[in-house]
């Protein structure tokens, strides 16, 4: 990595103020989001498609309204005391990357090489996938009412939204902003939208869906991982924040702050918008919808109705976008940890973006998209992330048990890194007894990195003539990508 004359003069000075004494135009991600981008950075990640299917997925696996409604507020809590325990992560360790990062860190670099794989072989791809496929679904589902719409014509709007995505964030980091503000603050008032009448109806007296609420002929224990598969996916995102924690303007105030406003948020808006959705429709109306928020449209908001599918699928470009700028922080910090290809770490040396990492996703995407049903989607991917969760929390306790007296900005009770790393590890290995198939899949494709580390960075088995053809290509894609290392170290 090449380093600036300027570097080695602020090694010991703060991120913030090493950041001031660089100039404007040195190759370096720029602190440039502020405690608003942060809050709507998070909120419009977290409220994406989840919120508009997710529903159906955790009413599926429960069998009742009561205790649908009990697992979306445990979904809540335990999403916030990993969010707390990330907000401890992100002020411990100052680089960007999350999940990563803090693998590397507390664990040592095989797990956190894993995490990196995996995100890459299908993570990433899957809910990427799963919310661009809702997009898609919301966009063109009312245009062909009641009819079913097209897969295919679903999918090419779906592919749409991806490159409009993917095209924003690598043109610029404060366009990428500005758009996530914006996409928030539409998708809360569409989910105002859809509390307001809910909770009026039920204040009037419509009350019957409510009635024996927790009677459910179809409960079974096996299943409730799975209810709380399609909980946590609709509240996840509370860790994006922590990918970009090099790019946040005074980290150590931010970070926290953002986190909690965000998911006392989110929390409360989520269970708002299920009880409204049950007290328009009942459990088996909800359960027919492929599309709750327009069901719910045409009962309660007839009037307004037609453009509820608009706010959803804004909703859901709001979800991708957050994505999309979060996560190639993730690939851009284990290439810089040279776990990745040195190509992408670099940067755009006028739109100081990441380009090469956030390209990287593009194909995987597209190619997923090609196939695979909506909730084994989610399933498939929740194995491994919320794995991977658990462990980079455990290695929290884990770190502050061996260094006691490093200095820890934000500092959350043990109790909750203890209690949300073993809820997060019951239900992964309970997932394993109810969905052998794609959980199953998901830990062997996860396994699969563990040669690729041991071949490719532990001890290189590469042919020397393959290093130096992908040398020569890597040097062909800088060139055409106009992309460099970073001159200044940001963390």
């Amino acid at each position: 990595m090449r380093v600036s004359k300027r570097e080695s003069a602020a090694d010991n000075v703060s991120d913030e103020g090493s950041e001031k004494t660089v100039k404007d135009d040195a190759i370096h991600l720029k602190r440039q989001i502020g405690l608003l981008p942060s809050i709507s950075f998070i909120i419009g990640t977290v409220v994406g498609s989840g919120i508009f299917i997710a529903p159906k997925g955790v009413l599926k696996n429960t069998g009742s309204v009561g205790l649908s409604l009990v697992v979306w507020t445990l979904c809540g809590v335990l999403s916030t005391f990993g969010a707390l325990c990330y907000a401890e992560l992100g002020t411990t360790f100052r680089k960007s990357g999350g999940h990563y990062t803090y693998l590397l860190e507390t664990l040592g670099p095989l797990p956190a090489f894993l995490r990196l794989w995996t995100e890459f072989i299908f993570i990433r791809p899957a809910v990427a996938t799963y919310v661009s496929l809702a997009f898609g679904q919301y966009v063109v589902e009312p245009l062909f009412m009641p009819c079913s719409a097209p897969p295919v014509l679903v999918k090419l709007v779906s592919m749409l939204a991806i490159t409009f995505v993917v095209a924003v964030n690598c043109w610029s980091v404060s366009m990428a902003a500005r758009t996530q503000v914006l996409l928030t603050v539409i998708k809360m008032f569409a989910l105002i939208l859809i509390i307001v009448p809910g909770i009026m109806a039920l204040v009037n007296g419509k009350t019957e869906n409510f009635q024996n609420a927790f009677d459910s002929e179809s409960l079974s224990l096996t299943k409730i991982p799975l209810a709380f598969y399609s909980g946590l996916y609709a509240y996840g995102g509370w860790f994006y924040l922590n990918f970009i924690t090099e790019e946040v303007i005074n980290p150590n105030r931010t970070i926290p702050l953002a986190i909690i406003f965000s998911m006392v948020t989110v929390i409360v808006f989520y269970v708002l918008v299920n009880v409204a959705y049950y007290t328009m429709m009942t459990a088996n109306e909800l359960l027919m919808s492929d599309a709750v928020a327009v069901t719910f449209a045409n009962r309660a908001l007839q009037g307004v109705a037609p453009a509820i599918p608009v706010l959803v699928a804004l909703s859901c470009l709001g979800a991708l976008n957050g994505g999309f700028f979060g996560t190639p922080r993730m690939f851009f910090v284990g290439a810089r940890e040279g776990h990745f290809p040195a190509i992408f770490s670099m940067i755009h040396i006028r739109k100081q973006t990441p380009l090469p990492a956030v390209l990287f996703l593009y194909p995987l995407v597209i190619v997923m998209m090609a196939r695979g049903e909506i909730f084994q989607l989610i399933n498939f991917a929740s194995f491994s992330r919320w794995l991977f969760i658990a462990l980079a929390t455990l290695g929290m306790i884990i770190h502050r048990y061996r260094f006691p007296d490093l200095p820890r900005p934000f500092k959350v009770p043990l109790a909750v890194p203890v209690i949300f790393t073993i809820v997060c590890f019951f239900i992964v290995g309970l997932s394993l007894y109810s969905d052998p198939w794609n959980t199953g899949g998901s830990c062997a494709l996860t396994l699969s990195g563990v040669p690729v580390y041991y071949l490719t960075i532990k001890k290189s088995y590469i042919p020397e003539r393959w290093k130096n053809a992908f040398n020569k290509l890597s040097m062909h894609l800088q060139i055409l990508l106009e992309v460099a290392q970073q001159e200044v170290k940001t963390y």
